[in-house]
């Protein structure tokens, strides 16, 4: 007989706790190999090709392209070892057949699995299956039958005790937080909590509700972060309703236009979601300042010619200017730095990092070379050119896109020539490049065409003040303008 093994979403590494369905790369009935790559999914960092620890024949695939699933959710699954005639026609449906794979999770072999795969999950053997949590609706369960006890409302409530409203009285009308813990009181205090992520946790924790009164949409009732986010817009669009007594006798309200009217809605998912996030996060938490400065590049470009002419691999122009960055941080420390505001601390870093912005069909995206501080121009020209590949491709993998403590900002390949970026959080600073175009400029006293670029620095206020900022950005523009003076730190 076959044994029916469900394959869980695993956990992709760095803190990730969703991800989106981009594309299935099989379909039930199909026969899969250890390791082949079942699914495409897309996560906040980047697209990314799951692959299946178990051999044999898929029964049931778990949610349709474009779904978001939490880490731990099924994925699919496959029946291992002989196949009974007709079993891959009688295969569950997605969203069904979980209990078979409870059942047989536990008598997988060793022969069946690879050992390696992913990070969250070793294959050499399958973990004891976690029990599934059934929704309190009425939705299907796992074995297909209907719950019959009915969903109750989906009405935020506290989470904390001892809340108090914001004006701290007793009487009046009911406030949020009131409302909240009154309606928690109400709650079964028994009832399954059927929420896997701890990011929906905590942004339950946030924002005082209590997910035993929510209904999950996700698999067989999982709550997902949607679910808790419309909560609060229902809750604040709720309390923000005047009261009706209060509401004296007008004209009637003119009908209002359909959402769709107001224009596209384009949903804030993925890479664009996650940068919508960090940035937002950016501006809230850092404060930041920008100083720039004009810098004839005609010798450094002059320095690169030369270099490439020599033969061997070609050196770039933002290697060159990455070397540039490392030199100038060995001199200013601070600005390779993170700030901890919940210990009140200023940590330098010792290795730099450096990001890199590169955009892409997906949008913006900001490769990490490692350890830069210790590449020679070669070497970053090489790794740049990796990275650019990977990141046009979709294949960038989520440590290839974190772990950066300074950001290098090429905007002139857009022809512009300044910017004012938004610094990416939690490094301190981030060196703008404009582009480099002919300018008058007054060379050895004398009026002459030379190479002209803009360089901005961005930087958090915390870490340092504008003397350091500005010593930074000089020691940059001297190396740009005389690339011997690089030769000192060299």
């Amino acid at each position: 007989m076959a044994q029916v093994l469900e394959f869980k979403l695993p956990d992709l590494g760095e803190g990730l706790t969703e991800a989106e369905i981009v594309r299935w790369l099989v379909s039930v009935g199909d026969v899969v190999a250890i390791d082949q790559p079942v699914v495409e999914v897309e996560t906040a960092k980047a697209m990314v090709e799951v692959p299946c620890p178990y051999g044999g024949v898929v029964t049931a695939r778990f949610g349709e392209e474009g779904t978001e699933l939490p880490v731990g959710a099924p994925l699919l699954t496959v029946a291992v070892g002989a196949m009974d005639a007709g079993a891959v026609g009688t295969a569950e449906p997605a969203g069904a057949g979980a209990g078979a794979g409870s059942a047989a999770a536990a008598g997988a072999t060793g022969s069946e699995t690879s050992g390696n795969v992913l990070v969250g999950y070793g294959t050499g053997a399958p973990a004891a299956r976690r029990r599934r949590i059934r929704p309190a609706t009425g939705a299907p369960s796992a074995d297909g039958a209907a719950s019959s006890a009915p969903a109750p409302p989906a009405v935020p409530s506290s989470a904390a005790d001892g809340a108090t409203d914001r004006a701290g009285m007793t009487s009046g009308p009911v406030h949020g937080a009131s409302a909240r813990r009154a309606a928690a009181e109400r709650a079964p205090q028994d009832s399954p909590v059927a929420v896997i992520s701890p990011l929906v946790r905590r942004l339950a924790r946030q924002h005082a509700l209590d997910l035993r009164l929510l209904a999950g949409s996700g698999p067989d009732g999982l709550i997902l972060r949607a679910d808790v986010e419309r909560a609060v817009r229902a809750a604040d669009t709720q309390l923000q309703a005047p009261d009706a007594s209060q509401v004296t006798a007008a004209r009637p309200e003119a009908p209002r236009p359909p959402a769709e009217a107001h224009g596209e809605r384009v949903p804030l998912r993925g890479v664009r979601g996650a940068v919508a996030d960090k940035l937002s996060r950016s501006r809230r938490e850092i404060p930041d300042a920008t100083c720039w400065v004009d810098a004839d590049a005609t010798e450094l470009m002059a320095a690169r010619a030369a270099m490439n002419a020599a033969g061997g691999p070609k050196i770039s122009l933002l290697a060159l200017l990455a070397r540039i960055c490392t030199a100038a941080l060995a001199r200013h420390p601070e600005l390779n730095s993170t700030v901890d505001m919940d210990a009140r601390e200023i940590v330098r870093l010792p290795q730099v990092h450096l990001g890199f912005a590169a955009q892409t069909d997906r949008g913006l995206v900001v490769p990490v070379v490692k350890d830069a501080h210790a590449r020679s121009a070669e070497s970053l020209s090489a790794e740049f050119t990796r990275l650019t590949e990977a990141a046009r491709q979709g294949t960038l993998t989520p440590a290839d896109l974190t772990g950066g403590t300074f950001t290098l900002n090429n905007y002139g390949v857009f022809g512009v020539d300044g910017s004012t970026p938004i610094i990416n959080h939690p490094e301190a600073a981030m060196l703008g490049v404009g582009r480099i175009v002919p300018k008058p400029w007054v060379h050895q006293g004398e009026l002459a065409v030379r190479q002209v670029v803009q360089l901005s620095l961005t930087f958090d206020h915390r870490v340092c003040d504008g003397g350091t900022a500005g010593g930074f950005l000089r020691y940059v523009a001297d190396c740009v303008e005389h690339p011997s003076v690089l030769l000192r730190t060299l």
